[in-house]
């Protein structure tokens, strides 16, 4: 158990070059095009869909008009059937963020209220137990009332104290938190650096310090629940070895799900991102290991750990390389009946896999169900093969989500979240759009 400690980070440098992270891509370089016909009552997007799917625009900017009214939208919750909760990063820097209410209705335009301001790097977002809005900043997890007249009046720390971005070399500074089967809180603390090497590409020592050891252990931490609403102050680090956990997600029955974004290798076709079954002090081989049990080239000479090994929890399902999952949930809608328990995910990824939502079929745990011979798509060429295992195929959404110049630039999907109608709802962040996905009708 380790106490919560301050930190006196007032030397260290801001945060600068994000542009290094999977979640930090190059912006889109086009505009989508003007909306043409409706999909269930709102502007359709010229998205290639899955048959039975359509994507209709809620917000953000088209050529046929560029306002731009969210910078960054990442995270959404619903409030009621027309009022939903959207984070804005606002940019990769101090006090940008906010938090707006969006009011939607087919065939009218949508409102924003602004509700909070000048957040640091708000990313995840949730309604907890008590009804409450939940938000993940940089270095903290709040709550507040969305619905009081004055949200801000509201603002109350849950989890206080969390690794701030100075300390991250730039890297993994998003929070994001799950509330257990237990009510306890899982919180993210993502890896301070890409691989745990020196400047010169040397493993700092026999182990590597941010993944094994101290507060800023690469991994999950669990803050058990005290009480209705209060969480305790200190923490166990409740899982270790995970580069970025920001996809993340507890299934009813109770199972702990993790989508990791792997390493940025320079290779087009490696390592894998993954899916991880989080279970209570393993070790899922962050930097030591990639895909289900390569020793990373940074640290294949020093030994650290067996990537064969029990000492080493390989992934529950591989993913495309670089397709950089951000989001998932369990479709529990009613108006995708073809969807019911199966895992939705995001791929942020600017590279050729990414750009997709993306369904697998899953066991009654909320496990995905691996395949045989599993191949992953790529925009521009032919299904690959994962050619190891274990991988599935997976039920793509918006096959057709590349860059089309004139139509629209690769999507770049964020958020998730399941509507009371049934309808899903995502962000496109680098396009600043919030689009709503529904069965295929005008």
């Amino acid at each position: 158990m380790r106490r919560i400690r301050k930190r006196d980070i007032g030397a260290i440098g801001l945060l600068a070059a994000f542009a290094l992270t999977a979640s930090a891509a190059p912006p889109a370089r086009d505009a989508y095009a003007a909306p043409q016909g409706t999909c269930d009552g709102y502007p359709r997007l010229n998205i290639g869909m899955a048959k039975g799917f359509c994507a209709g625009l809620v917000l953000g900017p088209t050529a046929g008009d560029r306002t731009r009214k969210l910078l960054l939208p990442r995270s959404l919750a619903q409030l009621d059937e027309t009022t939903w909760l959207v984070t804005d990063l606002g940019g990769w820097g101090t006090k940008r963020g906010a938090v707006w209410k969006l009011r939607s209705r087919p065939g009218a335009p949508a409102e924003l209220t602004r509700l909070l301001g000048g957040l640091n790097l708000p990313h995840a977002l949730a309604i907890g137990p008590d009804g409450l809005a939940y938000l993940g900043e940089m270095s903290k997890i709040f709550r507040f009332d969305p619905r009081a007249a004055d949200p801000a009046k509201t603002v109350e720390t849950v989890i206080a104290d969390l690794p701030d971005n100075r300390l991250h070399e730039n890297r993994h500074p998003l929070s994001k938190f799950a509330f257990a089967a237990d009510g306890a809180l899982l919180v993210n603390i993502g890896a301070p650096s890409d691989q745990c090497l020196d400047a010169n590409g040397k493993p700092l020592g026999k182990a590597c310090p941010q993944s094994d050891t101290g507060e800023r252990a690469a991994g999950i931490r669990r803050y058990a629940l005290l009480a209705p609403g209060r969480w305790s102050g200190e923490y166990t680090v409740y899982a270790k070895g995970l580069r970025n956990s920001v996809a993340l997600a507890v299934h009813p029955s109770g199972t702990v799900l993790q989508g990791e974004n792997s390493y940025d290798f320079a290779a087009r076709w490696s390592p894998f991102d993954e899916i991880n079954r989080i279970e209570a002090g393993k070790h899922y081989g962050w930097p030591y290991c990639a895909d289900a049990a390569t020793p990373t080239p940074g640290w294949k000479s020093v030994r650290a750990m067996a990537c064969g090994s029990s000492a080493h929890t390989a992934p529950a399902l591989l993913l495309p390389p670089h397709a950089a999952p951000l989001d998932m949930l369990w479709y529990d809608g009613a108006m995708f009946p073809q969807l019911q328990g199966k895992l939705l995910m995001t791929w942020h990824g600017y590279r050729s896999v990414g750009g997709r939502i993306a369904a697998f079929a899953t066991d009654a745990k909320g496990v995905p169900i691996a395949d045989k011979d599993a191949r992953y798509p790529s925009y521009g060429g032919a299904p690959r093969a994962y050619g190891i295992g274990p991988a599935a195929n997976a039920q793509i959404l918006t096959p057709g989500w590349d860059r089309v110049a004139g139509k629209r630039p690769q999507g770049s999907p964020v958020g998730l979240a399941v509507a009371k109608d049934g309808a899903i709802w995502t962000t496109d962040d680098r396009a600043g759009l919030v689009i709503r996905i529904a069965a295929d009708r005008p």
